[in-house]
């Protein structure tokens, strides 16, 4: 699995704190009696799944979509240590090359003018980076804000 997707996808495939969250909603949302129903109706568990929990079920899977992307999305260390192909390297990992190429030593500068110019254009790159990198979770967010609320709320334990 070195040098590949997978090596990055497997490792956080399953969230203990996910799966008590999906435990949660669907202890609290699907009633027995609907599952009793199609029992009665004919319905298979697989049919039953497909049919009546997934539909059920939107905002749980809008949460926990939320929840991986937004942790796969932030993750560099991985991506640093099983990925050897520059390819391959997330968002992450060529932002922050462009941070760290970007830093200078202050020993290596005599102009004082010079020094506090190229210390503003690594300020200005390194927010800009931030923003860059940030921007695509804020564009899906809106999207499944409706869902992720309510799956929150639901999927919550109760105490």
């Amino acid at each position: 699995m070195y040098n590949t997707y997978w090596a990055l996808i497997l490792p956080g495939a399953v969230g203990v704190y996910n799966v008590i969250v999906a435990r949660t909603f669907f202890q609290t949302t699907i009633p027995e009696d609907l599952f009793e129903a199609g029992q009665l109706d004919g319905c298979s568990d697989f049919r039953f799944l497909m049919s009546v929990v997934l539909p059920l079920s939107k905002p749980i899977i809008a949460v926990l979509v939320m929840f991986y992307a937004v942790g796969h999305w932030n993750s560099y260390f991985g991506p640093m240590i099983y990925l050897a192909d520059k390819q391959l390297y997330p968002l992450q990992i060529v932002l922050r090359n462009i941070l760290v190429q970007n830093q200078f030593d202050s020993q290596m500068m005599m102009d004082v003018a010079s020094m506090e110019q190229q210390k503003g254009l690594a300020e200005l790159i390194k927010y800009a980076v931030i923003v860059i990198s940030s921007l695509p979770m804020l564009i899906l967010y809106p999207f499944i804000q409706k869902h992720f609320v309510k799956g929150v709320m639901i999927g919550a334990i109760k105490g």
